[in-house]
């Protein structure tokens, strides 16, 4: 019974984690036409801040509405995840990309659900981490390994831009460790506006240092409206109702360990949308992400 509940568990994780593969390209797409990572974040989350208001004050109308947690230490957890799962994660991640190469900056940040594991067996000593769960995430570590670096095994050391990846995988890590308690207590719905809300106001500091934003007829030009909406209705607002669901359900490392399908599901975009080529690298380390996460999820 259990694993046939956890089926569809692993089937929301691997679509969920397939979406957010594919906003690679259409933030590139975003970028190529002026707008900057911060503010494609800024702009995505503010789209889906005003949706899940909508959700909560509208469709959930028959259900009392829920501003602020119940005590100021769950408030304070609520910025926490702000903070881990939106400003800092998708700023890090994306700087890092100005100071060092795509290929470090995927290696490190898809990396995240071995420190998520170590963080869990850390945080949480009566979970006990098997063999099998372990040699499992490895594998899948190494298949992703393969497929980022696709043969060209030559990696560029860049101290600030490895350090802001490594922030960004830190973020993640956190976020998903820190939604555990959250999803004890409060409801997707309340959670997820909850890290929109203090997503965006969390970023506001970043424009004080680096102000400007794009006018208005470059945002309403139909493939950049597109895009946008894609990435905050979709990518944004539903994805990360579904992911904190799947933490629900599956747990903090079980669910992070789809991560390392994201690679996956970025080149296969690429592929298709960018005309990018398939190479044996990415069928060898797919073969191997999916043998490890087998393994993990074994009993």
């Amino acid at each position: 019974m259990k694993r046939g509940k956890n089926f569809w568990c692993y089937i929301v994780a691997f679509l969920t984690v397939a979406i957010w593969g594919t906003t690679f390209v259409w933030t590139k797409l975003l970028i190529n036409n002026g707008i900057s990572p911060a503010q494609i974040f800024t702009l995505r989350f503010i789209i889906a801040y005003v949706l899940m208001l909508f959700f909560s004050l509208v469709w959930q109308k028959h259900t009392p509405h829920k501003w602020v947690a119940d005590s100021w230490k769950d408030e304070l957890l609520m910025v926490a995840l702000g903070i881990t799962g939106g400003s800092i994660y998708f700023l890090a991640e994306n700087e890092a990309l100005r100071f060092t190469t795509a290929t470090n900056t995927s290696l490190i940040v898809c990396s995240c659900p071995l420190l998520t594991m170590l963080f869990n067996r850390l945080c949480y000593r009566n979970e006990h981490l098997g063999a099998m769960q372990v040699t499992g995430s490895v594998i899948a570590c190494i298949g992703m390994a393969i497929v980022v670096l696709n043969g060209r095994f030559v990696l560029n050391l860049s101290p600030v831009g490895d350090i802001l990846a490594f922030t960004a995988c830190l973020c993640w890590a956190l976020y998903s460790l820190l939604m555990k308690p959250a999803v004890q207590r409060y409801s997707s719905v309340f959670i997820t506006r909850k890290v929109f809300f203090y997503g965006v106001l969390t970023i506001i500091p970043y424009y004080l240092i680096v102000p400007g934003f794009p006018p208005m007829e470059t945002l309403l030009q139909p493939s950049i409206i597109t895009n946008l909406l894609f990435l905050g209705c979709v990518a944004s607002m539903l994805c990360f109702l579904t992911w904190n669901w799947c933490i629900r359900k599956l747990g903090a490392v079980s669910a992070t360990n789809w991560v390392y399908i994201n690679p996956l599901t970025t080149i296969a975009a690429a592929w298709m949308i960018l005309g990018e080529k398939i190479t044996p690298y990415f069928l060898a380390g797919s073969l191997l992400i999916l043998t490890g996460m087998y393994l993990t999820e074994r009993k």
